[in-house]
């Protein structure tokens, strides 16, 4: 079954938008604009790629149109998720000249990073597209952009891990050491957990593995194994649990560890390092 595409609350994007904006024009607004285009001027503008990539964060850019004024109409030529080639137009822009450039940046923030961030998603999903293994993000994200990063990860094909502390039981290794090892660990979380709470545990060794699997967590987080010792995990997991690679994973290696059989890679690096995806705002002229 193909997977719906995204979407992104309205109020989570304009929330996000207006306090770009507002950051940006300070106390006294766009003073630039002010001071060199008549208030009465018209304009039209295309934006548009200047580099091949996976469009996300388009209703973001729209927003920041529209919420620096409504006579802005904007046209979407294509839609997040879409991919574009060098010189394609991503949406055309007309009305008040002032409005167009004030917005420009923000809206161009917002389409050039999620845009870099759904871009090195999918060059992830295509290097395992062979295998059955899924390319996950993590909570490595830009402080106050968590929910848009993780939305752009989903237009690059690639799936969301947990959004936040409360949403899912993640047992890591300093917690392991603290609460005296991994199965107590395990056990004391599904003394906690309510039913409809995830329960997932990081083991260094296959030693820790084997011990996670007599506890029963829902999924088994390997920690920077290599590519054989995951296979060996594979093998002894033997389907009990969901599997999930991490730790240094990058896109020469993916292949290789989804061909171990996890069905899982986490990557903090598609989301706090991916690059900008260059795109820009081009008024025409005539």
């Amino acid at each position: 079954m193909t997977a719906l595409l995204p979407e992104l609350p309205r109020l989570l994007v304009e929330d996000a938008v207006k306090a770009a904006l507002l950051e940006d024009w300070g106390r006294a607004g766009d003073i630039t604009s002010q001071a060199t285009i008549p208030a009465t001027a018209q304009a039209r503008a295309v934006i548009a790629g200047r580099k091949p990539g996976v469009l996300a964060g388009l209703d973001l850019a729209v927003a920041a149109f529209a919420l620096t004024d409504p006579a802005v109409s904007v046209e979407r030529m294509l839609t997040d998720g879409a991919r574009l080639g060098r010189g394609d137009v991503v949406a055309r822009i007309e009305g008040p000249a002032r409005a167009i450039l004030s917005a420009e940046r923000v809206a161009l923030n917002f389409l050039g990073h999620l845009s870099g961030i759904a871009t090195a998603t999918a060059a992830f999903a295509e290097r395992i597209a062979h295998t059955r293994a899924k390319i996950v993000c993590t909570r490595k994200t830009t402080p106050g952009l968590r929910s848009l990063e993780k939305y752009a990860v989903r237009c690059g094909g690639g799936a969301n891990h947990r959004f936040g502390l409360d949403d899912a039981i993640l047992i890591k290794d300093n917690h392991v050491a603290v609460a005296g090892g991994v199965r107590p660990a395990i056990a004391a979380a599904r003394a906690f957990a309510g039913h409809l709470v995830k329960i997932e545990v990081e083991v260094d060794t296959l030693d820790q593995l084997a011990e996670a699997l007599e506890a029963g967590p829902d999924v088994i987080m390997l920690d920077n194994m290599s590519p054989e010792t995951m296979r060996r995990a594979v093998a002894l997991t033997a389907g009990r649990a969901v599997l999930e690679a991490s730790g240094g994973i990058e896109l020469d290696t993916a292949a290789a560890v989804a061909e171990t059989g996890v069905d899982l890679l986490s990557s903090g690096w598609i989301t706090h390092s991916a690059p900008v995806l260059d795109l820009g705002l081009d008024i025409e002229i005539g």
